[in-house]
């Protein structure tokens, strides 16, 4: 029996398992399908502490990880399907495997959300429809792509995609980004970056291939419809 397993290989994950580890608890962490989370995606992290010039996401999980395995932290890639957590004992099954523990720390962090309309999940994953700028954005040289949001994360999707796209449309349901104001000052800023203001997406539109040729899109206030075009979304 493990004394305390880590679910989660993100940032309080690896900083759970660093802690756990000089406390001598010889922690075990499970990572995921998205090993260092979401952050390993991201090109540049400039709000974390002790990298006043910012850092790459990826190293800077690649650190982190290194860091808990010095104090003897084991890291294991399984998924966990199924818990058993209401005894002292708590057990975590992977298929027919099967982990007990004292304790389990939860850091299984966040993924993308979708959009959830017509199309989306048809062209998901190389026909145009992505939710990773850092992995994808080079696919879409020299093209027109679509960016839906106004948060940080949508923010810095855009302006990273700027390295490579003719044009990035940025559609949001709102009339003004809810981004920090550092991020959206960047954004407003840059020339390859259109705004779209109180819109939303309502279906990405396939060409004769199967593949995103535009996206569908309703003004919220006029109740108005169009269609933008675009390579990627």
């Amino acid at each position: 029996m493990e004394n305390i397993i880590i679910l989660g290989t993100g940032c309080a994950g690896f900083t759970a398992g660093i802690y756990t580890a000089r406390a001598n608890l010889k922690p075990l962490i499970l990572e995921g399908d998205q090993p260092g989370g979401q952050l390993t995606t991201t090109s540049e992290v400039e709000n974390f502490p002790g990298f006043p010039e910012g850092v790459d996401g990826f190293m800077l999980m690649d650190s982190l990880r290194k860091q808990a395995i010095r104090f003897d932290a084991r890291v294991e890639s399984a998924y966990v399907d199924r818990v058993e957590f209401s005894e002292e004992r708590k057990v975590l099954h992977v298929g027919e495997k099967q982990y007990e523990a004292k304790a389990v720390i939860i850091a299984t962090g966040a993924a993308p959300r979708l959009l959830g309309v017509p199309g989306e999940k048809e062209m998901f994953g190389g026909k145009g429809v992505t939710t990773c700028a850092t992995c994808d954005g080079a696919f879409y040289r020299d093209m027109d792509v679509i960016v839906v949001g106004g948060g940080d994360s949508a923010c810095e999707e855009a302006l990273f995609l700027t390295r490579f796209c003719s044009k990035v449309t940025l559609i949001h349901r709102r009339d003004e980004l809810r981004a920090s104001r550092i991020m959206a000052e960047r954004v407003l800023a840059n020339d390859k970056i259109k705004p779209v203001w109180d819109s939303a997406v309502e279906e990405v539109l396939a060409d004769d291939n199967g593949k995103a040729r535009a996206v569908k899109v309703r003004n919220r206030k006029t109740e108005g419809v169009g269609e933008i075009p675009c390579k990627g979304v």
